[in-house]
């Protein structure tokens, strides 16, 4: 080939891999994509994540995520699955508001809602969730930095993540409520951690103005809820959340419910079924794995995503209930 073609044939390889390179790289220089958001009461804002798991299709973004703005300033109710996804969040509530973020409300130490949270740190913010949270993500946080670097190709050092430094305390008596108040300007937001329901470390926010509840994974809605915690905590829960004078409930999945006991009867009936027939499988002698290919399988066939969870259920409520009194 002659050097004058070799010369052409090299620059124009170079120009291919500098607009490649360029191309890879304007994602990262330039303004995030917002989240599509819905206002669904006055001053409440709600981004939908899509009713699958957390994987590299759908970008990690599968958990419903919340913000209140109030006169003062604005809170966050979960910050997303990756810290891209929590980027284009933020740049969805700047889109409608420009008041300062005043306080992340962290709901669980589960990725698929917090490990946006390094997108909102700042001096002026202030982190929040239950006193159980901290130690919960300094567990697990190896695990889901080695998932984002392998499913997602997201390097994300130990250092980058962010904990809480406001503690909500649970009740020592699970009958009982503790609450602590936030104000954001003539709205405040109550917000409550439970004891060992869905996870040992579950915060809900209800604001007043609206009497809407961000139930968070609490409530499954649609998605077949997920045990990490324990089940009869669990439905020892459902009750009192079902009290709570809540106008609209936002679940941590699936579309927002309005209030009031319905919302949750669907989740109960699942739970009920999974405590009864995982019970009757231990009485009757099973093992584990007799117990995973039978135990409230009728129940389950009712909810997206049972396939990937339910089996999983299972073991944990066969762990749970196999040495209880």
């Amino acid at each position: 080939m002659p050097t004058a073609t070799l010369h052409r044939l090299a620059a124009t390889l170079l120009a291919a891999a500098a607009l490649h390179a360029a191309a890879q790289a304007q994602p990262v220089g330039a303004d995030p994509t917002p989240l599509a958001v819905t206002e669904v009461a006055p001053g409440v804002h709600v981004h939908a994540g899509r009713v699958e798991d957390w994987m590299p299709g759908n970008g990690g973004d599968v958990a419903n995520l919340g913000f209140v703005v109030g006169s003062r300033c604005v809170a966050v109710i979960d910050t997303g699955g990756t810290p891209q996804l929590g980027a284009r969040w933020r740049a969805a509530i700047e889109r409608v508001t420009r008041l300062p973020i005043c306080f992340v409300f962290d709901t669980h130490a589960h990725p698929d809602h917090v490990l946006g949270n390094s997108a909102f740190a700042g001096p002026g913010t202030r982190f929040v969730a239950s006193a159980n949270f901290n130690a919960a993500m300094s567990a697990r946080a190896p695990y889901f930095l080695r998932a984002l670097e392998r499913d997602f190709g997201v390097s994300m050092a130990p250092d980058a993540v962010v904990y809480p430094t406001l503690a909500v305390e649970a009740a020592q008596d699970p009958t009982q409520d503790a609450t602590q108040e936030f104000d954001l300007g003539d709205r405040v937001l109550v917000a409550q951690a439970w004891p060992t329901a869905h996870t040992n470390n579950d915060l809900t926010v209800y604001d007043r103005k609206t009497r809407t509840l961000f139930a968070s994974d609490l409530l499954f809605v649609q998605h077949i809820p997920v045990v990490d915690g324990n089940v009869r905590g669990w439905l020892r829960a459902l009750p009192r959340l079902a009290r709570i004078d809540a106008a609209l409930v936002v679940p941590g999945h699936g579309p927002t419910r309005s209030g009031g006991p319905d919302a949750w009867k669907p989740q109960q009936e699942y739970l009920e079924a999974l405590q009864r027939e995982t019970r009757a499988a231990l009485k009757s002698g099973k093992t584990l794995s007799q117990a995973v290919d039978s135990v409230a399988l009728e129940a389950a066939s009712h909810w997206q995503l049972a396939e990937r969870f339910h089996r999983r259920n299972v073991t944990a409520a066969f762990a749970e209930l196999e040495w209880e009194d």
